[in-house]
């Protein structure tokens, strides 16, 4: 029953692209990711996410029109909706998702992030 600081949680990560856990309940994950540059076209079978910007501008590319989510917005993406996040500069993002969810969905590469730390 403690409190989440999310700046600092948020100082916490190093690498682009490999969200961490801040918190969880009923079987979601929240998650915290900072991401730069384009990720990979995917999509979850089975569960929605949502994205919310704390910090930046996200680009979502879902192949016929692309979303701008600004800071303070945020977005749903539903399960199998072929998806890809860009972001032209940093951006930080809170995620809400299963624990069930893969990153990559549907897609195994170098950006797969099979079990994310919890901090």
């Amino acid at each position: 029953m403690d409190k989440v600081s999310i700046p600092d949680k948020i100082n916490l990560i190093k690498d682009y692209w490999k969200p961490i856990i801040v918190g969880e309940l009923n079987n979601q994950h929240v998650k915290l990711v900072k991401v730069k540059g384009e990720f990979t076209m995917h999509h979850h079978d089975n569960e929605d996410e949502f994205f919310l910007v704390i910090k930046g501008l996200l680009k979502m590319d879902y192949g016929d029109k692309m979303v701008e989510i600004k800071e303070g917005e945020f977005i749903i993406v539903p399960r199998g909706v072929d998806h890809r996040p860009i972001a032209d500069s940093e951006v930080h993002i809170l995620l809400f998702e299963p624990d069930t969810t893969l990153n990559t969905g549907n897609i195994r590469n170098e950006l797969t992030v099979d079990s994310p730390e919890k901090k």
